[in-house]
């Protein structure tokens, strides 16, 4: 999708987890690291770090813009300049988590905007991917689960 905002990728997941479980999974450090990325600094709280570092050279930074506990995160997203990194600069593209309650855990819709035609496609199946390892994580994917729009 594109449109003012940039391009936009849209995924939602069912996850067998409560929604206050898969919040924990975006806001501690710790739980993130079991799905997303390799270490991590967060500071969940309106303009507080989130920093993501994968394997090898990729680091995702980006500040946490808006949260409600249990139902809404806002963050920004970019990417540190590394080799093969996307040509997204720190903090330049936004992320909106819902969680909402549903068919027994979580239905989970992450928005992401702003985002350069040139890397929609690598955080569509980033997305995806990572998604799939954070259901897998809180709980587990049922069938439910769906892929990105």
């Amino acid at each position: 999708m594109t449109g003012p905002e940039g391009d936009t990728v849209e995924h939602e997941i069912w996850i067998n987890a409560r929604p206050e479980t898969v919040w924990r999974y975006w806001t501690d450090p710790a739980r993130i690291c079991d799905w997303w990325g390799a270490s991590a600094e967060l500071d969940p709280r309106p303009g507080g770090t989130c920093l993501v570092r994968l394997s090898g050279d990729a680091v995702m930074r980006g500040e946490f813009v808006e949260l409600i506990p249990y139902r809404r995160i806002v963050f920004t997203l970019g990417w540190e300049p590394a080799d093969g990194a996307p040509p997204v600069p720190p903090g330049s593209s936004t992320v909106t988590i819902t969680l909402a309650a549903g068919n027994g855990g979580t239905i989970l819709t992450l928005r992401h905007t702003r985002l350069p035609s040139a890397a929609r496609d690598m955080h569509r199946s980033g997305w995806s991917h990572y998604l799939r390892a954070l259901a897998s994580a809180a709980g587990w994917p049922g069938p439910q689960a769906q892929g990105g729009r």
